[in-house]
């Protein structure tokens, strides 16, 4: 099977390029499996290399590193060894992440004898469709999620602030595997949870409260990304309504979805259940969007507009319904499912019934 680094080199002709310059770090870690942590340095693939450019904090574990396609050089001075690169190897065009910053640019387009030449989405698009190795990675991180929202439910407390959650969620992730979070935990209780990115606050959760629990953490590189909603005590009867409307809409979706269907034809399968059920308005972001290396990648967000996402065979994406009530609070439920020709698997485990909790 080709490498990731042979794939994207067959793009090049048809791209009408001699190499391409890699500088978005979950890019680099994505075709080489170096983890450039702090994003220091590009790396260069040609049509017969692949060179790392970056400085000397990473030479021991570039010593450590085993790889067969690429070779490592080290400087502080990564444009200019960049360009004597190039210039050494007679190459004349290069392609770029347009993602870089325009600094970055500047310099480049000051120093680089080579043509630059910007392009959108190259790799991404390729780590859009995950190997079963990646898909494993990203089951993994779902099944420490859905263990880690089983743990919040058996230790939270009337008076506990939506922080204190957050961060006892946060250790025992880490604790049970996970690397990092993805995102900082959203813990929206009461009225919070009618704002769809509330952050963790000081807020004490008090009865009668609906909690909304955003979450994400990488497992080896891979995030999930969950969203369980549940209640503390008897809440609003309108919540417990609004929840039986989400959790369908968040259903007739997974069972929707398949390779083929277009981003606004699946978004389109619950938001007809809630706009009927009268919560149109109350529904204001998309139905969900790509995961893997990080947290938000194509597919990006499909909803109402999204007629140009096509669902592709492996690729694993959120399923992420809500409603949100102004002074009264907001359900959000959230899934990751992987799509293939056969069928749809859900990789998140926990519950989606409504859990009412501390009674």
């Amino acid at each position: 099977m080709a490498s990731r680094i042979e794939r994207l080199r067959k793009k090049f002709d048809a791209l009408y390029i001699d190499a391409f310059m890699v500088t978005n770090e979950a890019n680099i870690f994505y075709l080489t499996g170096f983890d450039l942590m702090q994003g220091d340095g590009e790396l260069l693939i040609t049509k017969d290399a692949a060179i790392l450019i970056t400085d000397d904090r990473y030479a021991t574990e570039l010593q450590e590193f085993d790889s067969d396609e690429v070779v490592a050089t080290i400087t502080r001075d990564y444009w200019g060894a960049l360009n004597q690169i190039c210039q050494g190897m007679q190459i004349e065009v290069v392609g770029f992440e347009n993602t870089i910053d325009y600094r970055i640019y500047d310099v480049l387009d000051e120093i680089m004898t080579a043509d630059i030449v910007p392009f959108d989405g190259l790799i991404e698009s390729m780590r859009a469709i995950k190997d079963p190795d990646e898909i494993e990675k990203i089951r993994w991180a779902a099944q420490i999620q859905s263990a880690g929202y089983e743990y919040v439910l058996s230790f939270i407390e009337l008076g506990m602030t939506e922080r204190q959650v957050a961060n006892r969620l946060d250790f025992w992730m880490k604790e049970h595997g996970a690397e990092s979070a993805s995102f900082p935990t959203i813990c929206a209780s009461g009225a919070n949870a009618a704002m769809p990115h509330a952050t963790a606050g000081d807020k004490e959760i008090e009865e009668g409260d609906i909690v909304t629990l955003d979450f994400g953490y990488s497992v080896e590189g891979y995030t999930a990304d969950m969203t369980r909603t549940f209640a503390i005590c008897d809440i609003d009867p309108e919540l417990k309504d609004v929840y039986k409307i989400v959790n369908e809409a968040r259903q007739a979706v997974i069972e929707a979805a398949k390779v083929g269907i277009h981003g606004d034809q699946l978004d389109a399968v619950g938001r007809q259940i809630i706009e009927a059920a009268g919560y149109g308005d109350e529904f204001n972001h998309g139905m969900g969007h790509g995961i893997g290396l990080s947290v938000h990648e194509l597919p990006s967000s499909y909803g109402p507009n999204a007629s140009d996402v096509i669902l592709q065979n492996n690729q694993v994406i959120t399923v992420e319904p809500g409603i949100y009530i102004p002074e009264i609070g907001g359900v959000r439920i959230e899934d990751d499912i992987l799509v293939t020709h056969g069928g749809v698997e859900v990789l998140t485990t926990a519950p989606t019934e409504l859990e009412i909790v501390k009674c």
